[in-house]
């Protein structure tokens, strides 16, 4: 395993197991300078929505790197107030202009809004079907919100981004995906930084002489999600992906358990009908 690596999703597409996200990252030089640092030092997955309103800096940073486009990955999300089929047609045909870009990688309903994300679902369908996005799939969907999609889709999700850390692990919903074929995304995996006191943690970290940010990042990893973490430091950046030249072990997988404490930093999706 290392920042190269990849996974396969449920439509034959690979996806790198590594990315950058992209949220509460300022639009203009912010963005650019963090998603060109990481292009630079082996970074080829990009997590952005159209909510963080930093898609056009992606897209810039992406055109200076001078990699091909097929060698990026980018992710982008349709926002809760652009549900519905035509508005979320409206919506990726925005998303694609200011990425400047042909295609998305993988474009995801960002939020299960009530009453409206069905008809958002056939818009990525349509979109998919047309080649606009060589994937599609979901984020903060419950077990409740994928049952209900899956009895009416015709394509099955390819992704889930949920919240995941070691400090809040879903196992069922784990689990519940795994068995779907559906691949999970880790956002926020770091706790944007609340939990790197723990004890616990600063132990483990000290033990395997990695930071508290790497012990979370290599855990995600071994966790078979693909894990996002966020900074707009190149120092951070460069050590977020500094995790491929150790392995957690089994027993402190195992130990790491106890950790899942239900911590969330983001809005809960559990209570969307």
């Amino acid at each position: 395993m290392d920042i190269n690596t990849s996974i396969e999703l449920n439509n034959g597409i690979n996806i790198p197991l590594l990315g950058l996200g992209t949220y509460l990252t300022k639009a203009g030089n912010e963005t650019l300078n963090a998603v060109r640092y990481a292009l630079d030092i082996g970074y080829r997955h990009i997590d952005t929505a159209a909510l963080y309103a930093n898609e056009k800096d992606v897209g810039i940073a992406v055109k200076q790197s001078k990699l091909a486009r097929e060698e990026i990955f980018i992710t982008t999300k349709v926002w809760n107030s652009e549900h519905g089929f035509n508005k979320t047609i409206k919506a990726f045909d925005e998303s694609l202009r200011k990425l400047d870009s042909d295609y998305i990688d993988l474009y995801l309903v960002h939020w299960p809004v009530p009453e409206l994300r069905g008809d958002t679902w056939k818009a990525l369908e349509k979109i998919y079907s047309e080649g606009k996005a060589k994937s599609i799939g979901v984020s903060n969907y419950t077990i409740h919100h994928l049952d209900e999609l899956l009895k009416s889709c015709k394509i099955i999700p390819s992704v889930n981004q949920v919240e995941l850390s070691p400090f809040l692990q879903q196992p069922e919903l784990m689990q519940y995906c795994k068995e779907k074929g559906i691949i999970v995304e880790a956002y926020s995996p770091l706790t944007r930084g609340k939990k790197f006191n723990d004890k616990r943690l600063k132990d483990l970290a000290n033990k395997y002489s990695k930071t508290s940010a790497q012990i979370m990042i290599r855990w995600a990893l071994q966790y078979d999600t693909v894990v996002l973490p966020k900074s707009a430091r190149p120092e951070r950046i460069k050590e977020n992906a500094d995790v491929f030249d150790f392995e957690i072990s089994d027993e402190d997988m195992e130990y790491m358990k106890s950790f899942d404490e239900g911590f969330r930093i983001a809005w809960d999706p559990s209570d969307l009908n």
